[in-house]
């Protein structure tokens, strides 16, 4: 999970919107809201990308409330059966639940930002199994067939977020290079 400036990843992670509400009157910046007026009066409330919200809410210009992807709604769906939520859902399309998350969690206060980290590391940790034995399935699959599975598995996979796509892609590449060296290993004492 790379927070680097530069990392495309990142930058999608942090272009989320949140809705803000200013704590103070601002001058000249009413265009934000997109109304004619010119200047932001406090408790108005305004949908800013992440980047924008996290420095305003730092410097406390503005907070804004748990994002609905981490809402108790979706904490005790996690709890009742972390793998049947569909994650990339949650942050849009291929989003980065973690990765959003943990951005989210560096603005917090120390209650619930311990309460955000521990919500996305046993969402993970939950998770995590399904998808190593996933990957492994995939790895040894004949993928010259098409997928029309709508299984527990497949459903999983179709929920992963960013993340866990990269993970993924990587127990799958894993997966291949183990059974290629068991094969190679298996002809060879076959001489």
């Amino acid at each position: 999970m790379d927070d680097d400036y530069f990392s495309l990843n990142s930058i999608l992670a942090d272009n989320h919107k949140l809705s803000c509400s200013f704590t103070l009157d601002v001058q000249g910046l009413g265009y934000l809201e997109g109304g004619t007026e010119n200047n932001i009066h406090q408790h108005s409330k305004v949908e800013l990308p992440f980047w924008l919200a996290q420095t305003l809410s730092l410097n406390e210009f503005t907070t804004f409330p748990l994002p609905p992807p981490y809402s108790n709604r979706v904490k005790a769906a996690l709890n009742a059966s972390a793998q049947s939520v569909k994650l990339s859902n949650l942050v849009g399309g291929n989003g980065w639940w973690y990765r959003w998350g943990r951005r989210i969690a560096d603005v917090l206060d120390d209650e619930p930002q311990a309460d955000l980290l521990n919500m996305l590391l046993k969402a993970f940790t939950n998770r995590l199994p399904a998808l190593q034995d996933l990957s492994a399935h995939h790895a040894s699959a004949d993928h010259t067939l098409p997928e029309t599975s709508t299984s527990t598995g497949e459903m999983f996979r179709d929920g992963m977020e960013g993340d866990e796509r990269e993970l993924f892609a990587i127990g799958q590449e894993s997966g291949k290079m183990a059974k290629g060296w068991y094969d190679s290993a298996s002809s060879r004492k076959g001489r």
